[in-house]
């Protein structure tokens, strides 16, 4: 199994940009998961909601093609734009990504 890296960005001032492996089959929201890093996903990471909508700046070839539900859901989400996808979809298939993770103070409460 092939190990990639992933740069994560956040939008929150406080927090410093991070780069961890990320391994072949792996999602974003796994590798946030499993380090600690905040990313909501209200529907358990199985693309039935917008809540862990991350911008992929770099390597959007590197993952998994975007199915037409999950763009169903980014419309949804909160900003969306051309380089918008869930962190769940977000699966890695060869080399390395680059994400910025939107401030998820907006989801107080949860």
């Amino acid at each position: 199994m092939n190990v990639f890296k992933v740069k994560i960005n956040f939008e929150e001032k406080d927090h410093q940009t991070i780069e961890l492996p990320i391994a072949e089959g792996e999602s974003v929201l796994d590798v946030c998961l499993e380090n600690g890093i905040e990313l909501q996903h209200n529907c358990g990471g199985v693309c039935g909601c917008s809540t862990c909508h991350i911008y992929v700046n770099k390597g959007m070839d590197n993952v998994q093609e975007i199915s037409d539900k999950e763009e169903d859901f980014i419309d949804r989400a909160v900003n969306p734009r051309i380089n918008s996808r869930l962190g769940c979809q977000c699966v890695i298939i060869d080399g390395d990504i680059e994400v910025t993770l939107p401030d998820q103070s907006q989801f107080l409460g949860h």
